[in-house]
């Protein structure tokens, strides 16, 4: 067990020097982190209130004094960016645990039992991953009405479905190896081989599976509330903003809609980069 103990060691030291030699997972962590930093304390940094009307100043250019500009409502856009992280980093990293929850637990259950249990959850999954996820969450929303729980649920349980073809694929791999077998030796029940045994075992590719889903959670969230379905004004929220101001891009208000959109992709990169890098690390 010891020495078992000093190889995770080990092999957690040797992953951790890998990340920190990734340039990818550096510049993923480093975008990431400042838009944590802007969602944690935005509201105290921020140079106007970012609900503040000034119908006055509506519509000014990006200047010294309003950098990313003025909406139709005199709002400072640069504020309202900062601040609009918070509420797209409380969402989609949500309904990414959601998602990697119920996720792990289907596909330890289709990988470990097969058979009957095995065909009728992977049934459902695939009946499920038949029907576009937007056209469910549409369905969702407008039966239990907007809100951002709603939004974590949807879009949790969305994801959940594809979470598990992965975890099961990692589980079968490991079901069959000789750890399992002496665990069923000892009488171990199937909880206890499943949770304790299988899945600290499977945990590198559902870390990587995890970071990957987030950005798919961060660009459905945006998408929800691009299309009215998600977060509701006045909520400074990034999708939101790109649905009220896209019209107006037309007419040369260019500013509107850019610095929320260069906020969404530069989020999902961030993400995705540090995906790459931990999927290089732990493959090393």
């Amino acid at each position: 067990m010891k020495g078992a103990t000093i190889v995770l060691s080990a092999r957690r030291q040797d992953v951790l020097a890998s990340l920190f030699r990734s340039s990818p997972f550096l510049i993923g962590l480093i975008i990431v982190a400042f838009w944590v930093i802007c969602a944690l304390f935005g509201s105290h940094i921020v140079p106007y209130d970012p609900y503040a009307e000034d119908i006055l100043n509506a519509l000014t250019p990006p200047s010294i004094e309003h950098w990313f500009g003025s909406d139709q409502l005199g709002r400072d856009i640069f504020s309202r960016v900062i601040v609009g992280s918070r509420d797209i980093l409380t969402v989609a990293p949500l309904a990414t645990i959601l998602a990697i929850c119920v996720g792990t637990v289907l596909g330890l259950l289709t990988g470990y039992f097969r058979g009957i249990v095995d065909d009728l959850i992977s049934r459902l999954i695939e009946a499920k991953m038949a029907i576009p996820s937007i056209i469910i969450a549409l369905l969702a929303i407008t039966a239990l009405g907007t809100s951002k729980m709603t939004v974590v649920i949807i879009i949790g349980l969305s994801f959940g479905t594809v979470v598990a073809r992965t975890v099961r694929s990692a589980v079968l791999s490991e079901r069959d190896l000789e750890y399992v077998a002496a665990a069923k030796l000892r009488r171990e029940s199937a909880v206890h081989i499943m949770f304790i045994e299988i899945l600290p075992n499977i945990l590198s590719p559902i870390l990587v599976e995890s970071t990957v889903r987030l950005g798919y959670a961060i660009f459905a969230v945006a998408t929800l509330s691009f299309i009215g379905f998600g977060l509701q004004p006045p909520s400074p929220d990034w999708g939101l903003a790109i649905s009220t101001n896209y019209a107006m891009v037309s007419g040369g208000y260019w500013w509107t809609v850019l610095f929320d959109a260069l906020a969404i992709a530069s989020l999902v990169i961030g993400v995705n980069l540090i995906a790459d890098g931990l999927h290089g690390a732990l493959d090393d």
